[in-house]
């Protein structure tokens, strides 16, 4: 016992420190094992709870989108986010999001309008066939991008800003943008950069069905050589093409906002027999040319001759004939949809 006594006198105070730091620290262990422990399962536990709430809401959405065809405001957000494909035409994946766009901009002003109704019957009737036309213009418009990929065909962003521009000044009337994007939120429930992607849309078909189009153009070619020649009568150009064209009379004073492809407004900045020089129709779908009759500051009266588009469609055609077009959701289709 005197041994180890006069052992521990000899510890300096350094040691005698450093032994008592070591005893404070091995109890603290005893306390900060557990909760390690306790902090790690923690995380464990909520990365699993994460993963798991992820899962359903992701099971969730694919049924809600691809099951029960659902499109909803939130649903089309999300799938604004996230490029979900609802379709794919010859390897090219259709948007989702185009395709709710679509049908959102068709059947919201129905749905508001029919707020009081009580014919449910025939609402869901109109919400199926304007699903199937979306569905099928989505999928136009993807076969167009996919064209226009092989045409080296783009879009510009000045391009779109001189297209909404114009669309500011439809019908004679000239608006603010404010306003405009007012009419077009109230009406198609679209907000300014959904109303871009639609005219995006536009601008690359028309591109690529005027490039890829040679006999229209030939018959475009025909039609402004008879017009020039005589003197913008249409009845000799109607003569000398006739099926290869479409003739057509408004038969009086119509709305100049009527919507009719933009022929109304093109004919609202002409003076009486003017013709115009050929443009395309807003929806791309082929070339216009119109000649004014007579108007007032609100109404005009017009004829006017249509050279069709037709190599596009007829390609389009030959992809589902081909069972190159897929889609991922089932809608329930009538005798007229069956047919597009």
């Amino acid at each position: 016992m005197k041994l180890l006594k006069k052992k521990d006198k000899k510890k300096t105070e350094q040691e005698r420190v450093a032994e008592r730091r070591e005893e404070v620290l091995a109890t603290g262990r005893k306390f900060k094992y557990p909760l390690q422990w306790t902090r790690s399962r923690i995380v464990t536990s909520t990365i699993l709870i994460a993963i798991v709430l992820l899962a359903l809401v992701l099971v969730g959405g694919w049924f809600a989108l691809y099951r029960f065809n659902m499109t909803d405001e939130l649903l089309f957000r999300v799938t604004q986010i996230f490029p979900i494909p609802v379709a794919s035409v010859d390897s090219e994946s259709v948007r989702f999001s185009d395709y709710l766009m679509l049908y959102r901009s068709s059947i919201i002003s129905i749905e508001r309008q029919s707020a009081n109704q009580t014919n449910e019957d025939a609402l869901n009737y109109l919400r199926t066939e304007y699903k199937r036309s979306a569905l099928s213009e989505a999928e136009k418009y993807t076969f167009a991008i996919g064209l226009a990929k092989e045409q080296n065909i783009t879009v510009s962003d000045s391009e779109i800003d001189d297209e909404f521009t114009r669309h500011l000044t439809i019908g004679g009337t000239n608006r603010s943008e404010a306003s405009f994007l007012k009419i077009i939120g109230d009406n198609f429930g679209l907000t300014k950069t959904e109303y871009r992607r639609m005219l995006y849309l536009n601008l690359i078909k028309a591109k690529v069905a005027t490039a890829i189009d040679s006999n229209a153009n030939q018959i475009a070619a025909k039609v402004e050589s008879i017009l020039a020649s005589s003197g913008n009568d249409y009845s000799a150009t109607i003569d000398e093409l006739g099926s290869q064209i479409i003739y057509e009379e408004t038969g009086g004073l119509v709305d100049s906002k009527n919507i009719d492809g933009g022929r109304a407004s093109e004919a609202m900045r002409l003076e009486p027999g003017q013709s115009s020089g050929k443009f395309i129709s807003m929806n791309g779908d082929g070339y216009y040319f119109v000649k004014l009759i007579n108007k007032t500051d609100t109404e005009v009266n017009f004829v006017s001759i249509k050279v069709p588009f037709t190599e596009f469609e007829k390609r389009f055609a030959t992809l589902k004939e081909e069972n190159k077009i897929s889609e991922f959701i089932e809608l329930n289709t009538s005798s007229t949809e069956q047919t597009e």
